[in-house]
């Protein structure tokens, strides 16, 4: 099977390479297909993965990995190939993998945003949030523009000395910059302006402007789900899916209404994030927040990353909230539960606990900042955090570059570290399919009742730990249909008791019985639905039976009426 490198992060191409093998070297489990292309053309690729020979994946509980949304954020599309490998590696020898696709069925898109990540990941690259796409504006201001100027294949700071700057050198090490006190003077110490690597465009000798980027979108702004124009959200785009990779996920998932959970995979925090970016945990119905926090404690388990609420816990700022997201979307609309992860945290690498995931980057003990860089440099000296240099700028002068690689370090997972950070996120994906509502049949049997007169009686089972509408949001939205079970009659039988389409409701699941006493436990057999016909047909006739439900799967059986 084609191996997965943790050497580094691949290019579109090399991506390309890879999902092609697996889909030529395992065509029985693997399946590849274009969702749509990125607004510079990239195919946007995702894979199924089911065995097909118990089914089809459209008929099975399906869970749906979505990755590098985020320009820079290409752990997370490493992750995605990890979870790939370890399925078809380990389906027949691992009895987890093994049972996963032979019942249910995975949906991954590796790189939702292609475009970006291109330039994230070329020689001399460009660092952009989300989109290629000029937005709001199709020309560039006038300012200071993030660019590799040296040509080392990486974007550091500038530091420019200058006696009205906020920064100095960290008295217990030279290399670091902290900020300058509020009573400092110019004789107190050398002080830096502090800029990212780049080129000033239209600088005057003076004036340095940070202007909006010229590609200025965020894709995970862009989902429909309260939605809000540029004015309230940044990088929300002109219209709900106004873009070509949200619009292809927004279609993809839609066809797939057999998706019973979600992650998305982004980088940087060691964190699992919940919905609702925009509201307290009140706005939930009970039963999904009890459900939510049960899966948090067992993400945290398998993977060591806490999991929280967004809106309590990963505010960017206090009195805003983020809207059109994906995660809410895909909760909110459609009843799914959907999770960000946000992989590694430099800071509990350095020992470091208790910290504000947002905050603690606006402002944090300059002890803090020299434990993360202990850390750094006792294993990746010189490259985490780079030595300043100097630099003859094309506008500046003298200046000098270094500080730290965020690309390299923060943004992402170093390489030598890479696989044992993704590997158990893996096992996270195979619990989320594993939980999901699964139906079986339970009993079937067939008696006569008169002469060529037949008592068909069916008892559905759903054996998943959620119920099969997955959420109580899912009912409250009308996101789910019922379970529908279906009679096939041939010629010369007729249906005299019971209906050849029924609708069955929904089947409970095992998620909500966690009291051990007697109060307040349902141990009633709402996860099993009873149906019945009665048919005339002569003896050795085959009745076929069809039961399916969109977020449960679909089984079928041919019954033959002999006593």
């Amino acid at each position: 099977m084609h191996a997965v490198r943790y050497d580094r992060f691949y290019d579109y191409d090399e991506l390309t390479e890879t999902l092609r093998a697996w889909a030529e070297e395992a065509p029985q489990l693997f399946a590849l297909e274009s969702i749509g292309r990125s607004f510079e053309g990239r195919e946007i690729w995702l894979a199924t993965v089911t065995n097909l020979e118990t089914g089809p994946a459209a008929e099975k509980p399906a869970f749906l990995l979505e990755a590098n949304i985020h320009a820079v954020e290409v752990t997370g599309c490493t992750a995605a190939l990890h979870l790939l490998h370890r399925l078809l590696t380990g389906y027949g020898s691992d009895p987890k993998v093994t049972r996963a696709l032979d019942t249910r069925a995975f949906y991954v898109i590796p790189r939702l945003n292609p475009d970006g990540s291109e330039l994230a990941l070329a020689e001399r690259p460009r660092f952009l949030r989300s989109s290629v796409r000029p937005w709001p504006r199709l020309d560039p201001q006038d300012g200071l523009y993030e660019e590799d100027v040296d040509g080392d294949g990486r974007i550091l700071f500038m530091r420019v000395p200058d006696p009205n700057g906020a920064w100095r050198a960290a008295e217990e090490d030279a290399r670091l910059l902290v900020p300058r006190g509020p009573l400092d003077t110019p004789e107190d110490a050398q002080f830096y302006r502090l800029l990212p690597e780049g080129r000033i465009r239209n600088f005057d000798g003076v004036t340095i402007k940070t202007p909006p980027p010229l590609e200025g979108l965020d894709l995970n702004r862009n989902f429909p789900m309260e939605w809000v124009t540029e004015s309230e959200q940044l990088g929300a785009g002109p219209f709900p899916a106004s873009e070509p990779e949200v619009r292809a996920m927004v279609q993809a998932v839609v066809d797939r209404p057999n998706i019973v959970a979600h992650i998305a995979y982004h980088t940087f925090s060691g964190v699992h994030l919940r919905p609702y970016a925009g509201y307290d945990d009140d706005h939930y119905p009970t039963g999904d927040l009890r459900a939510y926090k049960l899966i948090g404690e067992e993400a945290t388990r398998l993977t060591g990353y806490p999991a929280v609420s967004i809106f309590l816990d990963f505010k960017y700022d206090p009195k805003q909230t983020i809207k059109g997201g994906a995660h809410d979307w895909l909760y909110d609309h459609l009843g799914v539960f959907s999770w960000t992860t946000e992989f590694w945290s430099p800071q509990r690498q350095a020992g470091l606990d208790g910290f504000h995931f947002i905050e603690w980057l606006r402002e944090h003990p300059v002890e803090d900042e020299l434990a993360v860089l202990r850390w750094f440099e006792e294993r990746y000296p010189g490259r985490a955090y780079v030595e300043w240099y100097p630099f003859d700028h094309p506008e500046l002068g003298e200046v000098e570059l270094g500080g730290w690689d965020l690309m390299g370090f923060w943004a992402n997972v170093p390489y030598d570290r890479l696989e044992a950070e993704l590997a158990p996120h893996s096992e996270l994906a195979l619990f989320h399919v594993l939980v999901s509502p699964l139906l079986e049949v339970h009993t079937l049997s067939v008696d006569e009742v008169g002469e060529a007169v037949w008592r068909v009686q069916l008892v559905l089972l759903n054996s998943g730990w959620l119920p099969t509408n997955v959420t109580e949001k899912a009912l409250e939205r009308k996101a789910v249909r019922p379970l529908e079970v279906e009679l096939t009659l041939p010629e010369g039988a007729r249906l005299t008791a019971g209906e050849r389409i029924t609708e069955a409701g929904q089947l409970t699941g095992r998620v909500h019985k966690r009291s051990t006493l007697w109060w307040g436990n349902d141990e009633s057999t709402s996860d099993r639905v009873k149906l019945e016909w009665v048919i005339e047909a002569p003896s050795g006739t085959e009745i076929g039976i069809e039961a399916r439900h969109q977020r449960a799967g679909t089984v079928r059986r041919v019954v033959e009426l002999r006593s």
